[in-house]
């Protein structure tokens, strides 16, 4: 496999030449012929010595054309190239950041976890012009009680009742001949630890305490909370990581020409593509900060050829809760979208930790 060129094979010139024909693919999506980089450089170079500098980014695999006699386009490798080592990425206009703060944090006295996140999402749409998406894990939504209630002798329900009163059921099967008292010890040694954290905090502690050898139940018993707590990590659709996208219609409205629409068309099957998707963004949930995919890079964009800027965001205990970006074409403007993604990811980590968001069901 091929090493992906360096900025240390440009020289001054290759690099001013190289950022015009990226620049002038974000802004318009169209190839930088030579004789118009000619004209707009900062240094006198004839057409003829910039395609010739163009030969040599060819080579090196970080343009290439489209059509025969066109200008040059940026490939993956080369936006890649300009992404990590050439693009400046500042900070966020102070009227982007009210207008940030205003539509996501609304009114937090009212506001649901699912309210918020779609502001989110609809807001980087806006403001990107691609499809916001944000992967929310519910499971770790703060709980307010567990009980277990026997339906018949060999089956109980587990109740869970969420910070916002919601309350959702799973069934379990229980061990011949198990008294009640069992399941109201069960009960109440997982209330007793509960202490206004979510699920994946209460198994982490109980871990602990047995790890302390602190646990002051009975095998029988401790088989009881194990299942009850097994039954909402399990692989359930209403427990596993929900899926927001919004603004698909702003892709649409990008595309010029025929090639175009059947890539947005090729996105829109990937975006159906939710467990492919959503494996993706979880991988996300690892990066301390932005995460950067375009196109090929990742498999799920290989045919459409689409980039995708995510960044994770968190809960009150500082825990990694979900990850929100965009995703659009590759020609998105990475500069301007990379802070937004970032600053928006913090103030909903920082909405989580301020605000008791009740936590209604997030539709996908």
């Amino acid at each position: 496999m091929n090493q992906a060129p360096s900025l240390t094979e440009l020289d001054q010139r290759s690099r001013e030449i190289f950022r015009q024909i990226v620049q002038a693919y974000i802004e318009t999506g169209d190839p930088s012929g030579s004789r118009n980089i000619s004209r707009s450089l900062p240094m006198t170079l004839s057409p003829a010595s910039v395609r010739n500098v163009m030969a040599d980014l060819e080579a090196l695999g970080l343009i290439y054309a489209p059509h025969t006699s066109a200008g040059r386009l940026p490939t993956e490798t080369g936006l890649r190239l300009f992404v990590d080592g050439m693009m400046e990425v500042g900070d966020l206009a102070p009227d982007e950041r009210q207008k940030i703060e205003k539509q996501v944090a609304g009114d937090t006295a009212t506001t649901s976890i699912e309210s918020l996140l779609n502001e989110a999402s609809q807001l980087l749409s806006g403001l990107s012009l691609g499809a916001g998406v944000v992967l929310a894990n519910k499971a770790d939504s703060p709980v307010q009680h567990i009980e277990f209630v026997r339906i018949d002798p060999t089956r109980a329900l587990v109740v869970l009742v969420g910070d916002g009163g919601k309350v959702e059921n799973r069934i379990i099967d229980l061990p011949p001949g198990l008294p009640t008292s069992a399941l109201t010890e069960a009960s109440n040694y997982l209330n007793a630890h509960l202490n206004g954290g979510t699920l994946s905090q209460l198994r982490a502690a109980i871990e602990k305490l047995r790890a302390d050898r602190k646990s002051e139940l009975d095998a029988l018993t401790e088989k009881i909370v194990d299942a009850g707590l097994a039954v909402w990590a399990g692989g359930d659709d209403v427990d596993a990581p929900k899926l927001i996208v919004r603004g698909r219609s702003n892709l649409l409205s990008e595309a010029s020409a025929q090639d175009d629409l059947e890539r947005i068309r090729m996105l829109f099957d990937d975006l159906e593509t939710k467990d492919a998707l959503v494996r993706l963004l979880s991988a996300s949930e690892d990066a301390d900060g932005v995460r950067i995919f375009i196109g090929s890079e990742n498999k799920l964009f290989s045919l459409s050829g689409s980039s995708l800027i995510v960044s994770p965001y968190r809960d009150g205990g500082k825990q990694i809760v979900g990850v929100l970006g965009v995703i659009g074409p590759t020609r998105l403007n990475y500069a301007r979208i990379i802070p937004m993604v970032d600053y928006t990811a913090k103030l909903v980590g920082e909405l989580l930790a301020q605000s008791r968001l009740a936590p209604s069901d997030l539709q996908t």
